[in-house]
């Protein structure tokens, strides 16, 4: 539910009114990242204040507990509402808190980006030096461990003769 400033004004003193008024439209956008901080807590210590107050009262309604202290303050008449008004408030710095925090993290995913990029064209246009003379022979050679088995070309003569000749004995018996 949306409060109207007037009626914020009703329900707040002077001080308390300064530091909600400063969570509106046109002031919110002109504080920095610490001055929304800085806002951010003291608007959470005054709606906790008023939580308490209004569940302090809420009690005492139903006989669940004692009157606190001497009195209320003069605002202790509607907690309940003070309480949401710095609710509000408080729910309006937050999201601003978080828009900024986006437009940070945008900022800084699109300068990686551009690093990025800058790198990947910078790599494609690599220039290796000439080789120039080497002061060594280079690679040299492994000799084969596997065991060399050599066939005489004797064997393998006639192994070959062998199959020449059998052929010829099919071919003449028909």
């Amino acid at each position: 539910m949306s409060i109207s400033s007037k009626f914020e004004r009703s329900l707040l003193s002077h001080e308390e009114y300064g530091v909600i008024k400063g969570s509106h439209h046109p002031n919110l956008y002109a504080l920095d990242r610490d001055g929304l901080l800085s806002l951010q807590s003291q608007l959470r210590q005054m709606r906790d204040k008023e939580r308490t107050l209004a569940r302090q009262k809420q009690r005492e309604r139903r006989g669940k507990a004692e009157p606190r202290g001497a009195s209320f303050p003069g605002t202790g008449e509607q907690p309940q509402q003070r309480k949401q008004v710095f609710a509000n408030a408080l729910k309006r710095v937050n999201k601003e808190a978080t828009r900024i925090r986006n437009l940070e993290a945008r900022a800084a995913n699109v300068d990686a980006a551009h690093r990025a990029l800058a790198l990947r064209r910078a790599a494609n246009f690599t220039s290796h030096p000439a080789q120039g003379q080497t002061a060594n022979d280079g690679m040299s050679p492994r000799p084969n461990r596997r065991r060399r088995t050599i066939i005489s070309g004797k064997r393998i003569g006639s192994t070959s003769q062998a199959t020449k000749s059998a052929q010829a004995r099919r071919d003449n018996k028909t």
